[in-house]
């Protein structure tokens, strides 16, 4: 017995390291793929859980058995009493991270098809679910209840992705967005709610006394999550916390409140932490930059940890019965076929949704990581205090995960096409400044059949691109209101021109998380190189936009003395060779394939051309033999700034 738990805790370090690596992995490809992260880390799971126990039942030389036993995950084992609260401490911080995204303004300003799908089709929703689980299931009411409201939650890390691959109308896709946020953190609670209900009535206390003390649980929980929210808060305004310490001290306090409202009264730590996520969410204070790392950083890799541990515990009478239990698919059918249709049309019903959309809402529900984590820590709570139904938690929210996201990732985009409610597929382009320059690569775009979207802070110089007919973002891009008002589904590229060379760069570090960091680009500030190691770092900036760096000024020189920007489409005859050749004295920026595609310039590389494609060049106005087949740019563009 010594001799396996040495042996255990020898392989941990190892364990860990493959979860993480795993989760992230997961992650990394699913971006890679544009495939939703959950299915790929369900199979990550599955063959380094199960499939590799499976697999040592054979019979194998040493060294293969060894290194599977080095290999596989088998959380109950390898962590032992470990397990529940790692669980515990990760889902409190993915529920703080989900009350972050809820801000009460954002929700009073969202329309009223947004407002009626959390306030009624929420409900209506967790009482059908519940309905679902206890006449199907077979499960005990109060169970039935939990399993109602954790399955409100459609998964906005799964929801967004889905977006942006359907390109849907602006509308849906809205409902959709809110929807996702807001159920993120409401379904948890629902369900923290029913499992502190089982838990007075288990201990054999009334009814009227376990719903007496669910109300003091919930007060106190309530009372230390926002005191705590407003109290950090409140050190970040103050600027008692550095800069550098900011994320690590909201992880730790995170922590402290779990563990501290858990020793108030037990398991009221997931209802505090989430309320102080939401009082942090609507407090002002300058630290929001900080909170969105925070979510990015330690949430996505607890997530993914969690999940590849709880796709790793499922045993193979568990994996089976997602199959042979007619009871577990007859629920996933019941929740996708009836329980959300029903809400979605009771609860939006004169809303202003037509008929189409609506019924695109009512399918297009997939829920998502946080549903598994958190069915994960309270099956096992209820486990451990005699409920053996709540085992039965498990098994339910995998099926309907794998079968909601599967459905609506193979779905949406023909859905969408056939109701009508796609919109075309361009790769569009984020310019952010309007200067004479930017309006007039904004013609140029546009004249090539890119969509643009020209933002800036300054209304006078936005004129310009109002009036060629461009979409338009009045306001700071880097801003909390940039983040759902500016319409990131119309955009997949940024070019940040202003003249200030550390703004443009701020701008692309803080969009290239989000679009890639080879598809975020600024004017070069400084007439250096793009390696020269007085530059602002690599790192710290996007790609430069000029092949030659050249600056602001320069080009905005040479857009007074009369360049413009043309696009000219290549063909078998008219190469790129040719163009060149007619050209001589020209900026090359970009490429536009037929099927839509951009290429954009960078230091050291070679465009991509050829036959169909369109080529975007800055130069001197003059005629030539690329005038048959090219289209000017930005002659009327812009007016000075």
């Amino acid at each position: 017995m010594a001799d396996t738990a040495s042996h255990i805790v020898h392989l941990l370090p190892l364990k860990m390291a493959l979860i993480g690596g795993l989760g992230i992995g997961a992650q990394w490809l699913a971006w890679k793929l544009q495939k939703p992260a959950i299915v790929l880390m369900a199979l990550a799971g599955l063959m380094f859980g199960p499939l590799i126990g499976y697999l040592q039942s054979f019979n194998m030389p040493d060294f293969l058995a060894g290194l599977l036993d080095a290999l596989r995950l088998n959380p109950v084992q390898d962590f032992g009493d470990l397990l529940r609260p790692v669980i515990g401490i990760s889902v409190a911080i993915i529920l703080f991270e989900g009350g972050l995204t809820l801000k009460f303004s954002e929700l009073r300003d969202a329309s009223k098809p947004v407002r009626r799908m959390i306030l009624f089709a929420g409900p209506i929703s967790w009482a059908l679910g519940t309905w679902a689980a206890y006449s199907i299931v077979g499960l005990p009411l109060d169970i039935s209840a939990m399993v109602g409201g954790l399955f409100v939650v459609t998964g906005p890390t799964v929801i967004i992705p889905l977006l942006r691959q359907a390109h849907l109308s602006d509308r849906p896709a809205n409902v959709l967005k809110w929807e996702g946020i807001v159920n993120d953190p409401v379904g948890a609670l629902l369900a923290v709610g029913a499992y502190e209900y089982i838990k007075f009535t288990q201990a054999g206390e009334s009814v009227q006394f376990a719903f007496g003390m669910l109300v003091f649980a919930a007060v106190l929980g309530t009372i230390v999550g926002v005191a705590s929210g407003y109290g950090l808060a409140w050190a970040f305004r103050k600027g008692h916390i550095p800069e550098y310490l900011k994320a690590p001290v909201v992880l730790a306090w995170v922590l402290l409140i779990y563990v501290l409202a858990n020793e108030l009264a037990e398991e009221t730590g997931l209802l505090a932490v989430t309320a102080m996520g939401i009082t942090m969410a609507n407090t002002k204070y300058a630290a929001m930059v900080e909170m969105r790392r925070f979510k990015e950083n330690i949430a996505v890799l607890l997530v993914s940890g969690v999940f590849v541990i709880l796709t790793a515990t499922l045993t193979p009478p568990v994996i089976k019965s997602f199959v042979s239990d007619p009871k577990i698919a007859l629920f996933v059918l019941a929740v996708m076929f009836l329980v959300r249709p029903i809400a979605v049309f009771v609860g939006t019903f004169k809303s202003g949704l037509n008929w189409r959309e609506t019924l695109l809402i009512s399918w297009i529900a997939p829920r998502g990581i946080v549903a598994v984590a958190v069915a994960g820590f309270f099956a096992t709570e209820l486990v451990a205090m005699g409920r053996t139904d709540g085992a039965m938690f498990i098994p339910l929210a995998f099926a309907l995960v794998f079968a909601t996201v599967l459905a609506s990732s193979f779905t949406v985009t023909p859905m969408a096409k056939i109701l009508g409610l796609a919109t075309e597929n361009k790769e569009g382009v984020l310019i952010v400044g309007a200067n004479p320059w930017s309006l007039g690569l904004a013609k140029g775009l546009k004249d090539m059949g890119v969509p643009v979207t020209i933002a800036d802070t300054n209304w006078r110089r936005l004129r310009g691109a109002r009036l060629e007919g461009h979409d338009v973002f009045y306001g700071e891009v880097l801003s909390e209101n940039a983040d759902h008002r500016l319409d990131h589904r119309k955009f997949n590229y940024l070019i940040a021109v202003t003249p200030n060379d550390a703004y443009n760069s701020l701008v692309c570090v803080e969009f290239a998380p989000e679009l890639g960091r080879h598809r975020v680009f600024q004017m070069a500030g400084q007439d250096k190189e793009e390696n020269d190691p007085n530059m602002i770092t690599f790192t710290s900036r996007g790609r430069l936009l000029s092949t030659a760096g050249r600056t602001f000024d320069a080009l905005t020189q040479d857009w007074w003395k009369g360049w413009r920007f043309r696009s000219t489409t290549l063909s078998e005859e008219y190469t790129m060779d040719r163009l060149m050749e007619d050209r001589g004295e020209q900026d090359i920026l970009l490429s536009k394939s037929p099927d839509g595609a951009l290429d954009i310039l960078q230091a050291g590389q070679k465009l991509k051309t050829g036959p169909g494609w369109s080529v975007l060049t800055f130069g001197p106005v003059r005629e030539d033999k690329a005038a048959s087949v090219a289209s000017e740019g930005g002659e009327r563009g812009a007016l000075p700034a």
